[in-house]
């Protein structure tokens, strides 16, 4: 990240800091150690893993638990496309959400309804009563909230940390996710493949609880919001604000593209292990944590690059590179392919995750962090419920087809990232620009 102000590389006024630059620090330290240090770091930390443990657990025990119980690609799409459009409409309410209301109390607020629809599935499983629309019904119920837990946390973040820790702690904000995806999805196919689907919802279902219980006292120091006291208007500009914030738009161009490729390789990469090799969940698991163990180390050995002025290239190279691992998976007559295709595309998505974090911070203004942060979010995650979803209704009839389609996709985000996202700084888009008052 750059450490300079704006006004030194750009000529334009320092944006306005979020509370935690405020808080001295002898040496200026920039250290892991001063890091964990800041007061509640290590709990939200914590939380926000468990959280993100179990709902990587979620989203592959879904997969798995359609494809598996009603032996349906298609059904799975509509699953998995149920699991997260909600999330994308939902953004702008959420966000503003975020921006008036205590982040924390709504970050539980999704914790809860998480931890209930999995008990709630369980429940409904057990009981052989579950069918294809329940199934549905609950998961797009519960992503309603998602923003709130997302992206509350990432918001948390920045306004706690002071910014010149902001690279270490979009490392450990990357790096929890990337460990959430070892550990999650292996362990998901294993409870799924051995204890069945009962079991592994409920342990989800108490996962999401605990993380709601650490997250009870997080504190959040007071900051500005713009805000027109309106929900509904405040929503409205959130959007308008990442729509003329050239850098949040152009993220959100390329990696919504990027995702949906990577939704068609979610869908593709099960039906492989399952159905073309005739191998079980526990394999899928297995797959998506070497994915995981990739991103996680390429994050770590990419944790002390400089990245200041080479974002664009960063994330350019490292989404459209991820078409190569889509591309493998054309090839996969053997398992060790599957795992080739996941390896790769993990070892990409861990810098670009930590570069994209940090340019995004430096160029929101923080009194829309709440409000911007959860429509970006959405946004570059659009693209994936839609891509799961085609790649569900036509990989059973032309596999090859889907394929390549994932890899196109990845391309195009590359090359979107490198056409769309500004080189430099630019001045922030300011609440007069972007509030409508009525």
């Amino acid at each position: 990240m750059n450490q300079n102000s704006p006004s030194e590389v750009g000529g334009e006024a320092p944006p306005r800091r979020p509370p935690g630059d405020a808080v001295p620090d002898a040496a200026l330290d920039r250290s892991y150690r001063t890091l964990f240090a800041i007061p509640s770091i290590g709990r939200i930390v914590f939380a926000m893993t468990m959280a993100r443990l179990a709902s990587s657990m979620v989203s592959v025990a879904v997969i798995l638990f359609s494809l598996t119980r009603y032996g349906s690609p298609v059904l799975t799409g509509i699953v998995t496309f149920a699991s997260l459009a909600p999330a994308v409409l939902a953004s702008p309410l959420a966000g503003a959400l975020l921006d008036r209301h205590g982040r924390a109390r709504l970050v539980i607020l999704d914790y809860l309804v998480g931890a209930g629809a999995m008990v709630l599935l369980a429940t409904l499983a057990a009981l052989d009563v579950l069918t294809p629309v329940l199934l549905v019904l609950i998961v797009a119920i519960a992503a309603l909230t998602n923003p709130l837990g997302n992206s509350g946390v990432r918001t948390l973040l920045p306004v706690l940390v002071p910014q010149r820790l902001w690279p270490r702690v979009n490392a450990v904000d990357a790096n929890s996710y990337v460990l959430a995806q070892l550990i999650g999805p292996p362990l998901a196919g294993v409870l799924i493949g051995l204890a069945g689907p009962v079991v592994g919802l409920t342990l989800i279902g108490g996962m999401l609880a605990l993380a709601a219980v650490f997250t009870i006292g997080i504190p959040e120091p007071g900051m500005g919001s713009d805000s027109t006291g309106r929900l509904l208007l405040d929503a409205r500009n959130g959007l308008m604000y990442v729509v003329r914030n050239r850098t949040l738009r152009g993220i959100a161009i390329a990696m919504s593209t990027l995702r949906f490729g990577s939704g068609v390789q979610a869908i593709v990469m099960p039906v492989i292990v399952v159905q073309v090799l005739g191998l079980g969940p526990a394999v899928v698991g297995f797959a998506w944590g070497t994915s995981a163990i990739a991103g996680f180390l390429a994050a770590m050995l990419f944790g002390r690059v400089e990245t200041a002025g080479r974002e664009r290239k960063i994330v350019a190279l490292c989404w459209g590179g991820m078409s190569l691992g889509v591309g493998l998976l054309l090839g996969a007559s053997h398992v060790a392919v599957v795992f080739l295709a996941m390896a790769v595309t993990g070892a990409l998505n861990g810098p670009a995750d930590v570069t994209m974090f940090t340019l995004r911070q430096r160029r929101t203004d923080p009194a829309w962090f709440g409000r911007a942060f959860a429509v970006s979010a959405a946004f570059n995650f659009a693209g994936f419920p839609i891509g799961a979803a085609v790649a569900g209704a036509v990989v059973q009839q032309a596999l090859a087809a889907a394929i390549v389609v994932g890899m196109v996709m990845c391309l195009l985000g590359g090359l979107f990232a490198w056409f769309l996202i500004p080189q430099t700084d630019e001045p922030l888009p300011g609440s007069r620009r972007t509030s409508v008052r009525n």
